[in-house]
């Protein structure tokens, strides 16, 4: 499965050609660590880079139902293992190299279990503590995403 050949759900909005498209990038925490995945090579924006679970806001879902829903499609994780859900202040990131401008709503999702079972959107992981992340190549933004949780300051 890829995501070259998507095609939208009922109710879903397509933003592949719209230029202002809201998303959420979520930070997974267990315990003293975040999750950070590599997201696969076939990924239309920013394959092979390093980011938190992340999707589209494109159906009514509320930012937490997102949020479960992400976790549960990427993850493999059900209810049960979410203990909380913390939404930070949403942002705006121009990308001209997709003609894009991202409005990123971070949430900060803390779970019961450091294990998960990743779907395609991503073909690596690891569990890093904040500082760890600043050597990874990132999706660009995703730096602002851990320090709306994590300020260095």
């Amino acid at each position: 499965m890829n995501e070259e050949g998507f095609k939208p759900k009922p109710g879903q909005t397509d933003y592949t050609d719209i230029k202002r498209a809201p998303v959420i990038n979520c930070l997974v925490k267990y315990g003293g660590k975040i999750l950070v995945v590599k997201r696969n090579l076939k990924m239309r924006f920013y394959p092979n880079l390093w980011n938190g679970i992340s999707g589209f806001l494109d159906d009514k879902n509320t930012i937490e139902q997102k949020a479960r829903e992400e976790i549960n499609e990427e993850l493999g994780l059900n209810e049960n293992h979410v203990i909380r859900i913390k939404q930070g202040k949403v942002f705006e990131r121009d990308e001209p190299k997709y003609n894009k401008i991202w409005i990123i709503h971070p949430v900060l999702v803390e779970i019961n279990t450091d294990k998960i079972k990743l779907n395609w959107e991503a073909h690596d992981y690891r569990w890093l503590k904040i500082n760890e992340t600043k050597n990874l190549p990132l999706v660009p933004g995703f730096d602002k995403v851990l320090e709306t949780f994590f300020p260095t300051n």
